[in-house]
């Protein structure tokens, strides 16, 4: 019953939201949608957490401490993007960008992406995630269209094409797993159930599923943004409304390489040797070091955090291919503190650019006289996401790198500079907006308390992750871990 409700919340908000979205009192609607999927999420993680898996919807729904951890992060980072969004639209309605089917549109395809989402976290057939990964990508590209201009319409085909080269292999890596495991389950729909597979992962073809995980790790891994098909990434950050850069940065990105450690998984139990461990240390390495460079240069202000997302999804994927206990460890720390600090940095990118009327950081001065709120709340963000202490990135960033010095010393020097040179280019470009200067400047504004609201909670919850560390937390994550064999990698 509570998976079912877990896709079904959300279904039944988008089914709302396309009747009654254009009219006054939508967007708290759908804040009360995006809280009760919350709520729900809650419910899921402490009934994993207490009793165990869950299985549902004739073995095609199920959850474990793995995945339980991951829908609590999307139902909360939903909920409060919802909650950002209602100071956001409505800035965006009083300068007359927005009207009343352009909010319907929005808010219905905001719940048909939850719900895209959660419905691949929760689904226990491989063909079922596949589809909701798909539909995910659906709804984004028209979210990323929104405006109807022509950088965004650009920027949606652009993300259309190249994640849809992505699911394509992403199909045909499912194809061959299916394959693999027709032989051993049998035709029909237990051959692609996750559970069926992981109990005879040690039985399949050796050599279908290492081929099979190659298409995987490419496919999924274009919609986590790893290298070298990134390139829709920054392009639907920076045109796309900023509720959606959050959402697709705090959670989008982690649910597609929650996809591939599902697999890497199946793979392991195979292959009995290194080589997802290598493609996953491959690929992230490079992510990293592409993504800190191009930050460089970078002078739109989304497109700049768009990058620094590609940077830690590449650490979390570098982490999970380190390996081991502390290597996994880190690597779902980091998944989970990213999502809380780039979605909080993005909802205080979008009041910089609402009240700057510009997202180029030349034309962006003067903040800390204008706004000082959202000047403070930038140079803590900013601070956060370079893995400064004491904010929980800093924690699982020290325990890759210490991780890698005993698995993987060799990439010890490029991920340090690689991290050099994002916390130079970040904090220069961030002290560039907020610092006086001779530019003119835009009258003050004072920015509203319901806008820090979502801010603070996700700042809040990152430093007492990096301060304290709650035992409780420790738990969950290792229970999480455990339940799929993470902690057991070479």
């Amino acid at each position: 019953m509570i998976l079912t409700a877990i896709v079904l919340c959300p279904l039944l908000g988008a089914l709302v939201m396309g009747i009654v979205g254009h009219r006054k009192g939508a967007d708290a609607l759908n804040v009360l949608f995006s809280f009760l999927t919350f709520g729900l999420s809650l419910l899921l993680a402490f009934r994993v957490f207490t009793d165990g898996p869950v299985t549902g919807g004739a073995e095609q729904l199920y959850s474990d401490g793995f995945s339980a951890i991951f829908v609590v992060i999307t139902g909360g980072v939903g909920a409060t993007t919802s909650l950002f969004s209602l100071r956001y639209m409505a800035i965006e309605k009083a300068h007359g960008h927005l009207g009343a089917e352009r909010t319907r549109l929005y808010l219905a395809l905001y719940q048909i992406f939850i719900l895209a989402m959660l419905a691949v976290l929760v689904s226990n057939n491989l063909g079922i995630l596949w589809v909701s990964l798909e539909g995910a990508t659906l709804a984004t590209v028209l979210l990323v269209a929104w405006t109807r201009k022509p950088a965004s319409v650009k920027a949606a085909w652009k993300y259309f094409i190249l994640c849809g080269v992505g699911i394509a292999l992403a199909l045909f890596g499912t194809i061959l797993l299916y394959f693999a495991s027709e032989k051993t389950l049998g035709p029909g729909g237990t051959a692609l159930l996750w559970t069926h597979l992981n109990g005879v992962k040690t039985t399949l073809e050796p050599t279908v599923i290492g081929l099979a995980f190659i298409f995987f790790i490419v496919g999924y891994g274009t919609k986590v943004g790893l290298v070298p098909l990134h390139n829709w990434l920054p392009d639907a950050h920076a045109e796309g409304p900023t509720p959606i850069s959050a959402v697709l940065s705090g959670l989008l990105l982690n649910v597609a390489l929650y996809a591939i450690l599902r697999i890497k998984v199946l793979a392991d139990g195979s292959l009995h040797n290194h080589l997802t461990s290598r493609l996953l240390l491959g690929f992230g390495l490079v992510s990293v070091l592409l993504a800190s460079l191009s930050m460089w240069k970078r002078q739109d202000i989304k497109r700049l955090f768009a990058y620094s997302s590609i940077e830690h999804m590449g650490l979390a994927t570098f982490a999970f291919g380190l390996g081991g206990p502390v290597g996994a460890f880190a690597g779902l720390l980091h998944m989970t503190s990213h999502s809380l600090i780039k979605s909080a940095i993005f909802f205080v990118v979008g009041h910089v650019v609402q009240t700057s009327g510009s997202q180029k950081i030349p034309e962006i001065r003067n903040l800390g006289e204008r706004t000082p709120a959202l000047a403070r709340a930038l140079t803590i963000g900013g601070l956060a996401i370079t893995g400064l202490p004491p904010f929980a990135i800093f924690a699982s960033e020290f325990l890759i790198l210490s991780t890698a010095v005993s698995r993987a010393p060799w990439a010890i020097p490029p991920l340090l500079l690689a991290l050099l040179i994002t916390f130079a280019v970040l904090f220069r470009r961030i002290q560039e907006m907020t610092s006086a200067s001779e530019a003119p400047a835009f009258p003050s504004s004072p920015t509203p308390t319901l806008t820090f609201y979502p801010v603070w909670i996700h700042f809040g919850l990152a430093l007492v992750i990096g301060l304290f560390f709650p035992d409780s937390l420790g738990r969950l994550f290792h229970t999480a871990l455990l339940s799929i064999g993470l902690t057991h990698g070479q």
